[in-house]
């Protein structure tokens, strides 16, 4: 059929894919037209590349791949405000809330469903805002629309919306909190150094981080139990993700041509590092427990990270970044972001999000789109048209 030779023949689908993405996010197409356009697009084959209008080709390819982060980031705090956060506001419409697991997440802070719901408002605003700069330089912007596949939680409190990304089964790397406590390695300096899970067991097994039916809040009342589990590992999540938006804005920065465009990326990243911030401080009140998951038998460990006796890599207060070296070893320590190499970023990012099994269950055609995106944002080059 023709629709195999444009899935799987390099340039053709490469080119379909994108194209027929940017064309569903130019209107405000439902799910519906969405899917009759992208197939009457497989039966027409090749389409030109997506346009870059007033924009380098470079810097338009950042911006949306940043876009793209953004909806995938969008969809599943959508998920988590649902169900902890302050559900269906104006701001951050959708979830009725589910009272239990909201109880579990204000264990790490009270203030834990405010924080929630105001994190999911910013990356609303980063992605409509990153979208309508495209539209208005006359290029293309993204849409994932065709992709929202997923089925999610149907614990009391969802939606029961269909999802981009899958918070039920996922592999947490929390690597990141000894790579900003240590102060003699730098991820850029050193790309072989393996930095200390925080929580070894959750960079390893599948685990969920939202209650997946009502039966996962069946223990509310035990404060060691698998909700309080389940609670935890957001909390781990929560920061997990946005130290990688804390990395990705600088990292591409780096690579833009127009002082806007540059403006752009330096003005919202730093709200990554500020919810960074944030979720790390509250990670560190997760309260230390052994728990097996009933459904997988996946067991995890939160250590108790609050002693002095943990060490200064671990030590849950110690959350401003570590001075480390920087650039260069002759040169001295300097408290940083690491890291900002802005070789590979977007694909790296890609591979760290799917490596964590944010899009267990997606297609193959989402995975190559991704990847798309990621490989002509990183062909940026600064002064490069």
């Amino acid at each position: 059929m023709k629709t195999d030779n444009v899935l799987t023949s390099g340039s053709s689908r490469r080119t379909f894919l994108k194209k027929g993405m940017v064309t569903a996010s130019a209107g405000t197409l439902g799910l519906t037209l969405m899917a009759r356009e992208t197939a009457a697009l497989m039966q027409e084959g090749p389409r030109p590349e997506e346009k870059s209008g007033r924009l380098t080709r470079g810097d338009a390819a950042m911006l949306r791949f940043a876009a793209a982060a953004e909806i995938l980031e969008t969809d599943f705090w959508v998920q988590y405000n649902e169900l902890g956060g302050v559900p269906n506001t104006s701001e951050v419409p959708g979830g009725t809330g589910n009272p239990l697991y909201t109880a579990a997440l204000a264990v790490l802070d009270a203030d834990m469903p405010q924080y929630i719901h105001d994190n999911t408002d910013d990356e609303f605003t980063h992605q409509n805002f990153l979208n309508a700069y495209l539209v208005s330089k006359g290029a293309d912007p993204i849409s994932l629309e065709p992709f929202r596949t997923l089925p999610g939680s149907t614990a009391t409190g969802s939606s029961g919306k269909l999802r981009l990304t899958n918070l039920m089964q996922l592999t947490v790397d929390t690597s990141w909190w000894t790579r900003y406590r240590i102060d003699d390695h730098n991820p850029d300096l050193d790309p072989n150094f393996v930095f200390p899970q925080a929580v070894p067991t959750l960079n390893t097994g599948q685990h969920t981080a939202i209650p997946r039916t009502d039966a996962d809040t069946a223990d509310a009342s035990d404060p060691k139990g698998f909700l309080q589990a389940i609670a935890n590992t957001a909390g781990f999540h929560f920061a997990t993700i946005e130290q990688g938006g804390t990395s990705l804005y600088p990292s591409m920065a780096q690579r833009a041509t127009h002082p806007e465009v540059l403006r752009i990326l330096i003005s919202i990243g730093p709200t990554e590092t500020m919810h960074f911030q944030t979720w790390q401080d509250k990670a560190g009140n997760a309260t230390p427990l052994t728990a097996v998951d009933p459904m997988t038998g996946v067991s995890v460990t939160f250590p108790d990270l609050t002693p002095t006796s943990v060490g200064e890599s671990l030590k849950a207060n110690l959350i401003m970044p570590e001075p480390c070296p920087f650039l260069s070893r002759k040169l001295p320590p300097c408290s940083i972001i690491r890291p900002t190499e802005t070789k590979g970023i977007a694909k790296g990012v890609v591979k760290f999000l799917t490596d964590m099994g944010l899009f267990m269950g997606q297609s193959q055609a989402f995975f190559d789109l991704l990847n798309d995106l990621a490989e002509d944002a990183d062909e940026a080059r600064r002064g490069r048209d």
